[in-house]
């Protein structure tokens, strides 16, 4: 007997262009490593069935939950700015949707189990490293208030996976709000199939964005909430010193989450202009581009939707580019705002960017630590954080200038630490720690792994069994690159 979730598919009630429909690949010997108790409270599922032998058998992709349906959806996408007309769920499968306990809708799918008409040659399979990397950075990325999408469970799945070398493969499930990307309307666009656009657009603001469905022009509206969605997302990534590393148009999710944890990573020493990704070779997606980077996504996604705008090409030109240009103004006010909150400041001033840059500039003059800074300058003795800068009147100079600005706060002083130490994480999934967990699964110990994941679902409260957490690493311990696994 089958675990049984109460699905209700509403995706796979679209026509049957929108997706392939297929069952997952079954595996050997598949082994539970780990389910996300908490997230499976919120779905409502039976945390019991799904660690049963039967449940582990359907996380696995060698039978199906009962009311699943699985199918692996259609989209295309730009890849590191090159068109590809076809891309799709090459490794994954939609099993179906549930409605959560707050009467949110989210998917619940499988990343690794498998190929697809969509796998273009590939194995369709996932190795274990990127698939505990997604499960501790999208896990983290929830705990920083970072909207993601989450991971409920990780399979071992007792068979090789070839990638460099042979590895063990290991099957993700993965939840979001949805699935659909920008590279999803881009596939309809492209094939000129005007009802499919309509339809996707259709189901996209019913589901994502209902209140857009009693407005004037809803479509409007659709890519109005997709850009300050992503402004947002985006500005919060800066925030924390995450770098993406793939920003693909078919790696942007219309829910504004963050989606696709590949290649990714949180700075340690900070620079502008940081790069982690061994596929970047030119730093289209470092650090610093990242908000132009999604800009320029932004404008496929209004390209892709020009048609729904209105049957005026030229007004819906300038409907379009009148939303797009609105973007750089949400996100640097995002932006600016959590950097205030990272220095306890609560309003945003004039001169308040020039005051955060200005540090930033000094950080990387020394290569200090983003995190540490940070949570370093959250503490009531400056002397630490002082003492990790070269430059000594630099900095003392800067600091001036913040505890000026600082003094026009309403706030006391200690009201004023509380803002960034809730603001400022004391741990991050931090590269080498991640690294240090993959190997040590490698030797089927997976304890590294569990207890990154404790330490780092209160990542803003220190904890005094975690200390070596929470430090930048070694030298011998940094790892300058991330690979993407397939």
């Amino acid at each position: 007997m089958q675990p049984a979730i109460d699905f209700d598919n509403s995706y796979a009630r679209l026509p049957e262009r929108f997706f392939a429909r297929l069952d997952p690949k079954p595996v050997k010997q598949p082994k539970l490593i780990k389910v996300n108790e908490v997230l499976a409270a919120e779905l409502g599922l039976d945390l019991e069935a799904l660690q049963s032998p039967a449940g582990v058998n359907a996380l696995a992709g060698n039978a199906r939950f009962e009311g699943s349906d699985p199918l692996a959806m259609a989209y295309a996408g730009q890849q590191f700015g090159n068109w590809v007309p076809q891309l799709g769920d090459g490794r994954a499968l939609l099993l179906g949707e549930v409605v959560d306990a707050s009467g949110v809708r989210r998917d619940i799918q499988l990343k690794g189990s498998g190929p697809t008409p969509f796998s273009r040659m590939g194995d369709g399979r996932a190795w274990l490293g990127p698939v505990l990397r997604e499960y501790i950075v999208s896990e983290a990325m929830h705990a920083l208030s970072v909207p993601t999408t989450r991971a409920l469970a990780a399979v071992a799945t007792g068979e090789p996976v070839v990638r460099e070398e042979v590895l063990p493969g290991a099957i993700l499930t993965r939840v979001s709000r949805a699935h659909i990307r920008v590279g999803t309307f881009q596939y309809f666009a492209a094939r000129r199939d005007g009802e499919g656009l309509k339809q996707l657009a259709d189901y996209a603001i019913e589901r994502l964005y209902p209140h857009l469905q009693v407005s004037e022009n809803p479509y409007l509206g659709l890519l109005d909430a997709v850009i300050e969605a992503q402004a947002e997302l985006v500005a919060k990534w800066m925030n924390l010193g995450f770098i993406h590393g793939v920003m693909n148009t078919d790696n942007v999710s219309i829910a504004g989450e963050a989606i696709d944890y590949g290649p990714c990573a949180f700075m340690d020493d900070f620079h502008p202009d940081r790069v982690f990704s061994s596929i970047d070779q030119h730093g289209r997606y470092a650090y610093s581009n990242q908000p132009r980077i999604c800009h320029w996504n932004l404008v496929q996604f209004a390209q892709a939707i020009l048609s729904l705008l209105g049957d005026d090409e030229k007004q819906a030109v300038e409907q379009a580019q009148l939303s797009i240009n609105a973007f750089p103004g949400i996100y640097e006010k995002a932006y600016q705002q959590g950097m205030n909150a990272k220095l306890g400041l609560t309003g945003i001033v004039e001169g308040d960017d020039k005051l955060a840059n200005e540090l930033l500039v000094l950080m990387a003059d020394s290569k200090v630590d983003f995190t540490l800074a940070f949570r370093t300058l959250s503490q009531q003795d400056l002397d630490p954080f002082k003492a990790m800068f070269d430059d000594t009147s630099g900095i003392e100079a800067w600091l001036e200038k913040w505890q000026l600005r600082g003094a026009d706060e309403k706030m006391l002083d200690e009201q004023r630490l509380e803002l960034m130490r809730n603001s400022n994480p004391a741990y991050i999934p931090r590269n080498h720690r991640i690294e240090q967990a993959i190997r040590a699964s490698l030797e089927d110990d997976f304890e590294p792994f569990h207890r990154l994941n404790r330490v780092l679902q209160r990542p803003f409260e220190t904890q005094a069994d975690a200390e070596d957490l929470a430090l930048p690493p070694q030298p011998k311990e940094v790892v300058p690159y991330t690979f993407c696994g397939t």
